[in-house]
């Protein structure tokens, strides 16, 4: 697995662990990031933007899914 900003893999994935949780609770979670595991795993909305435009709204999208 690779690292994740300044975190160890092990801590990243505590870290989305807790936040799903809070999402779970019915609060809106955003996080911006490249780490294409972690996307890829969790399979919630990812929303890509590119020159400042929307290019894909995918509901329960991966890194490389496509609309």
């Amino acid at each position: 697995m690779s690292q994740h900003g300044n975190l160890d893999p092990d801590t990243a994935w505590d870290i989305m662990t807790l936040l799903n949780d809070i999402n779970m609770r019915g609060t809106t979670v955003v996080i911006a990031t490249h780490a294409k595991d972690i996307v890829d795993k969790m399979k919630k909305r990812v929303i890509e933007i590119s020159d400042g435009n929307i290019i894909r709204d995918d509901k329960k999208g991966g890194y490389d899914s496509e609309i």
